[in-house]
C-alpha cells in the first residue's frame, strides 16, 4: 500500500477498538487511543502508531500489563497523592494522574500525584498539555522502569534508561508551549525509525565503545552503539543530559517507590541495554497561576513572553523563531483536516491488526507523495 492520509477520527477508532479486544474498557480504550495517535497527528512519529505493534501490543501478549486495572491511592495527602497504577496501560493512566493533579491545584495551587507500578506512558507532552486546558502549567516525566539504555558519562553500562520529561504552559492563543524531550539526544524510538527507514543518522546520536561517532542507526540493536546524553561528549555537556535523567529518576520513580533503572543487576552484564520497561515510576504535577495571582495576569504575561519570542527577527536564513510547541500545535491543526500521513507498511500493519480484532481498517483520504 502506498503512502497515504487518514482521518484522525478514524484511527482514533480503530485503536480504540484493537485496545478494547485486548480487554481495555471503552471510554479507557478511546483516552489511549487519543494518546498513542497525538504522536502521528502531531508530527512525532517515533511515539506514534508504529508504537502499536512494536510496543504495546506485545505488553498485552506477554501479560505485563493489567488492561483493566483500576488505580490504587496508597496515600492522599491533599496537594500530593500516591497512586499505584497496578498495571493499568500508561497511554490511560498517566492522563488521569494529571487530572487529579489539576482537581488537586484548583484547591491548592499545586497538585502532584506520584505514580508507581505503570506502564509505557508515550509522549510525555500530550499529559502535561492536559493541564493547560484549564489554564495551568503541566509537568509530566517518566522513567523507564527497569529498563537500562543509557550509560553514564565515561561509563561502561547501561544504567538508565531515557527518562522522558515534559512541561506545557498557556502561551500564544492556539500555540500552547509544550517542551517533551528525552534526556539522551534522542529516544531509541527515533534511532530504530531511522533503522527500518534504511538512512543514516547524523553524528552526535550514537557512539561505539570507543567514543566515535556512529551514523548507522541498526547498530544500536546489534549491541554495536550506544545512546548519547544530551549535550553529546563529558566535555561539550554530558553531565547536563545525564543530571536530567537522574532528576527524573528521583522525581518519578525513587520518590513513588518504582522500579528503578540503577542496579548491581546491571553491573553483570555485557554493558549494552538490559531489564524490561516494568514497574515504571511517574510523577505529574499542575500547577494553577489564577490561584496563586489575580485571575488572567498569569495568562496576559504568558502571551506578553511568548508573543515577544515569535516577534524576534530571524537570522539570516529568514526562518521565523517559534517555541516549543508550535510546530507540533501547526502540523495537527494541519492534519485534522488533510488527514494523518501514514508510510504503507504502516497502513498495512493497522490492517492486519484490525482484521485480528473485528474491526475495519480506516479507509484513505487521499495518496501523500
Amino acid at each position: 500500500m502506498r503512502n497515504a492520509r487518514v482521518s484522525y477520527e478514524a484511527l482514533t477508532t480503530l485503536v480504540a477498538r484493537v485496545f478494547e479486544h485486548r480487554g481495555v474498557p471503552a471510554k479507557r480504550a478511546v483516552v489511549a487511543a487519543r494518546a498513542l495517535c497525538h504522536g502521528d497527528l502531531t508530527g512525532v512519529t517515533s511515539h506514534g502508531l508504529r508504537n502499536l505493534t512494536q510496543l504495546y501490543l506485545p505488553l498485552f501478549a506477554e501479560s505485563r500489563v493489567e488492561p483493566d486495572a483500576d488505580l490504587e491511592v496508597l496515600a492522599d495527602r491533599g496537594a500530593s497523592v500516591l497512586v499505584d497504577a497496578n498495571r493499568a496501560l500508561g497511554l490511560w493512566a498517566a492522563g488521569e494522574a494529571m487530572d487529579i493533579a489539576v482537581e488537586r491545584a484548583r484547591s491548592h495551587g499545586i497538585g502532584m500525584v506520584s505514580m508507581r507500578n505503570c506502564t509505557h506512558f508515550g509522549l510525555a507532552g500530550f499529559h502535561s498539555a492536559r493541564a493547560v486546558r484549564h489554564g495551568m502549567i503541566g509537568i509530566a516525566a517518566s522513567n523507564c522502569g527497569r529498563q537500562r539504555i543509557a550509560r553514564p558519562p565515561g561509563g561502561s553500562v547501561a544504567m538508565l534508561g531515557t527518562n522522558p520529561y515534559s512541561i506545557a504552559a498557556p502561551a500564544l492563543p492556539g500555540h500552547p508551549f509544550v517542551l517533551d524531550m528525552s534526556t539522551t539526544v534522542v529516544p531509541t524510538g527515533r534511532v530504530r525509525a531511522a533503522a527500518r527507514a534504511g538512512g543514516r543518522i547524523p553524528e552526535g546520536w550514537l557512539a561505539d565503545d570507543d567514543g566515535h561517532p556512529v551514523t548507522d542507526p541498526a547498530a544500536f540493536d546489534r549491541g554495536e552503539a550506544h545512546l548519547l546524553w544530551l549535550g553529546g561528549r563529558p566535555e561539550t555537556g554530558a553531565y547536563k543530559g545525564f543530571g536530567l535523567g537522574l532528576m527524573v529518576e528521583v522525581l518519578a520513580a525513587l520518590l513513588a517507590g518504582a522500579g528503578l533503572g540503577p542496579s548491581d543487576e546491571a553491573l553483570l552484564g555485557d554493558g549494552g541495554p538490559s531489564g524490561r520497561d516494568d514497574d515504571i515510576g511517574v510523577i505529574a504535577i499542575a500547577i494553577a497561576p489564577d490561584v496563586l495571582r489575580e485571575p488572567g495576569e498569569f495568562r496576559a504575561g504568558a502571551e506578553h513572553l511568548f508573543g515577544s519570542l515569535v516577534r524576534c527577527p530571524p537570522a539570516d536564513d529568514g526562518s521565523p523563531v517559534r517555541y516549543p510547541g508550535w510546530l507540533e500545535a501547526e502540523t495537527e491543526r494541519e492534519n485534522l483536516r488533510l488527514g494523518v500521513p501514514l508510510p504503507g507498511w504502516l497502513l498495512d500493519e493497522l490492517a492486519r491488526v484490525a482484521r485480528e480484532a473485528g474491526a475495519t481498517a480506516p479507509a484513505p483520504m487521499g495518496e501523500d507523495a
